[in-house]
């Protein structure tokens, strides 16, 4: 078997610890158990990737304006927000290992995040 390796395919995640990255892209979606929009956030540099989903929810609210606050975008009262600002951003986050329960199986689950957001 042949497996293609597309343009950005050659990274690995990044290791525990603090990171300087750049936000490359930004996708948009829907969580499939709750139906909570989010926007994930890929970010890079020389040593790898993480990409980290944040939720448009009341409990969500301050992490995404922590996020913002790193970058340098100030939030104003009565103005959106546009995710889009975010492409090209550098900042400083602490990449982890974080675990839970899928509520679809009940099973245990890791995943890579970043938090600790913080201006480069």
């Amino acid at each position: 078997m042949k497996i293609a390796v597309e343009k950005g395919d050659d990274k690995v995640f990044l290791p525990d610890g603090r990171h300087t990255v750049t936000i490359t892209s930004i996708e948009e979606g829907t969580s499939e158990h709750q139906n909570v929009p989010f926007f994930a956030a890929h970010m890079e540099n020389e040593d790898g990737f993480v990409t980290q989903r944040f939720y448009n929810s009341p409990a969500g609210h301050p992490i995404i304006l922590s996020l913002y606050s790193a970058v340098g975008i100030k939030p104003q009262e009565g103005k959106d927000l546009d995710t889009k600002q975010l492409v090209g951003k550098h900042l400083s986050v602490e990449v982890s290992d974080h675990s839970y329960t899928d509520p679809a199986s009940g099973n245990e689950r890791s995943i890579r995040q970043a938090t600790g957001f913080r201006a480069a």
